[in-house]
């Protein structure tokens, strides 16, 4: 990598670690557990569309460290790098048939999150009763991922390639 790669990949982990921190601050409560927008997912969403998937996937991977070493503990990491990784295997998965624009990419990504978290929480807390909760979790990775593609796609539109 060239050193301005490298300098804009740290600017955007960087943009994508302030906006986690910010959600964390946020004290949202909807009543559901770990439910959040994930601003952070439009750093990671507008890097896949701009820079390509292996720079954004080493963005969110970096991102999800820095985060779990910061603000939460073991667990919460092992929740947030499956959420992720499943996440961003749905999104590239969904950007690769050409069939969605990036809000229905955004939608895959959030709701394959929340896929990914709870089939972590039914291993560490062996219950299989946490299914349940799943229809839930899969509206609100709706509702959050229409907002993120929205603010992502105005935000590809508006950007030149950085790479």
């Amino acid at each position: 990598m060239k050193t301005k790669d490298i300098a804009i990949l740290g600017l955007l982990i960087a943009l994508a670690f302030v906006l986690s921190y910010v959600e964390y601050l946020l004290p949202i409560n909807i009543g559901i557990p770990g439910a959040k927008i994930g601003l952070a997912n439009i750093v990671t969403l507008v890097a896949i569309y701009k820079i390509g998937y292996k720079r954004a996937f080493a963005l969110s991977l970096i991102r999800v460290l820095l985060v779990a070493l910061t603000f939460s503990n073991m667990a919460m990491a092992m929740y947030s790098a499956a959420g992720a990784l499943l996440s961003f295997i749905a999104m590239l998965i969904g950007k690769s048939t050409k069939k969605l624009s990036i809000t229905g990419v955004s939608v895959l990504g959030g709701v394959f999150h929340n896929i990914g978290q709870i089939m972590v929480a039914m291993v560490l807390m062996e219950t299989r009763e946490l299914v349940f909760y799943l229809p839930i979790l899969i509206v609100i990775g709706t509702v959050s991922g229409v907002i993120i593609g929205i603010l992502s796609g105005m935000i590809c539109s508006r950007i030149k390639v950085a790479f």
